[in-house]
């Protein structure tokens, strides 16, 4: 069996963290000591980033992933998680809800929302991080030891980038152009677009959080929040006020509060 990379610790009722396009596990370190306080946490490199290598028979891509999801849950005997995910891993935590795996879904900036103009911003800002951290990556790393040079080079990414540590912000720099299946899953993209007339399943029996940055400039807050809020409107919808794409290290407290609440 491939090994997968992934972070465990704590007890209780599992939360499990998905992330997204060129990312890894470790995205989600700000708000892992408040979860696992009061939760068994489980985080992972989802096969093709970070750590895990690819998995034969694994599409990349929300359907793909969360199918293959499914049965790494089962196997390693986690049952009813919440599943929460950021960016692409939006897409796996809302459609694990679908199928009845998870017991809650809180997704932060998930795809699925964007016209086409929108998709087609999307794809080519991810295109051109991957692009520059792969030409130039020994460089960005160095400027990554400097609060201007994060400020200048993570602004797309985090609201507040100073806030990353220079560690990680390198592993930022290094999921992204690492990433095996990065290509795959950006394309996939193309195939993932919610509307209202679908079929939500127990999705709707469960509870929902939507949670945008209003500073997102990948996902565009403005617009594809609003998209969210007509697709899902049986769903918690959530403003993060002055917080970027990922809004993990913008507002820990924040993040791990909306997790909490709905596990209360």
């Amino acid at each position: 069996m491939t090994q997968i990379s992934h972070h465990r610790r704590g007890t209780g009722a599992p939360i499990v963290l998905v992330h997204g396009l060129g990312s890894r596990w470790q995205v989600f370190a700000p708000i892992i000591d408040a979860l696992a306080a009061e939760h068994e946490v489980i985080a992972l490199d989802l096969p093709g980033f970070g750590e895990s290598p690819l998995v034969p028979g694994v599409e990349p891509g929300p359907r793909g992933y969360a199918t293959w999801l499914a049965q790494w849950l089962s196997d390693n005997e986690i049952e009813r998680p919440h599943l929460v995910g950021s960016s692409m891993g939006g897409g796996i935590a809302l459609e694990l809800g679908r199928t009845g795996i998870a017991s809650a879904v809180t997704a932060f900036s998930p795809i699925g929302f964007y016209d086409r103009a929108g998709l087609r911003w999307t794809k080519t800002l991810l295109t051109g991080m991957r692009g520059a951290a792969r030409a130039a990556g020994p460089v960005l790393a160095r400027s990554m030891d400097h609060r201007a040079g994060r400020v200048l080079l993570l602004s797309a990414m985090f609201g507040r980038p100073a806030l990353v540590t220079p560690a990680a912000a390198r592993l930022d720099l290094a999921g992204i152009a690492g990433a095996s299946a990065f290509t795959a899953a950006r394309d996939d993209f193309d195939n993932y677009v919610l509307t209202p007339d679908q079929d939500f399943g127990a999705l709707t029996d469960i509870p929902v959080t939507i949670a945008w940055g209003t500073r997102d400039v990948v996902l565009v807050h403005r617009t594809q929040s609003a998209r969210a809020r007509a697709v899902l409107p049986f769903a918690r919808h959530i403003d993060l006020p002055g917080c970027g794409h990922l809004p993990f290290s913008d507002a820990p407290r924040d993040c791990a509060r909306l997790i909490l609440e709905r596990n209360a």
